[in-house]
């Protein structure tokens, strides 16, 4: 498959598709700048990179521990019991 034409978190869901279980952030951001096949000029530089776009594409959970998982493998009822179980603090001042 060719992957030079996807985006980092487009190759980072087929590879946590295929591998079928939560990974360690570092292998799969390694795994994505390998399939992207892209110059790196910085490797911290581009794991940084590639780290914010995963963290930020709603596909994607982080579930302790620095690993990595696709959110629709979390059963509905922990994704509502997450939600609801989050400490309300915004928009409260102290004195």
């Amino acid at each position: 498959m060719d992957f030079t034409s996807k985006t980092e978190p487009d190759i980072a869901y087929h590879i946590l598709t295929r591998m079928g279980d939560a990974m360690f952030y570092k292998d799969l951001i390694m795994q994505v700048i390998e399939k992207k096949n892209k110059p790196v000029q910085s490797l911290p530089a581009a794991i940084s990179e590639v780290y914010t776009f995963i963290n930020m594409d709603s596909r994607f959970c982080h579930v302790g521990n620095g690993m990595w998982k696709l959110r629709e493998w979390i059963p509905q009822d922990a994704k509502a019991a997450a939600s609801t179980s989050a400490p309300k603090t915004a928009g409260k001042a102290k004195a």
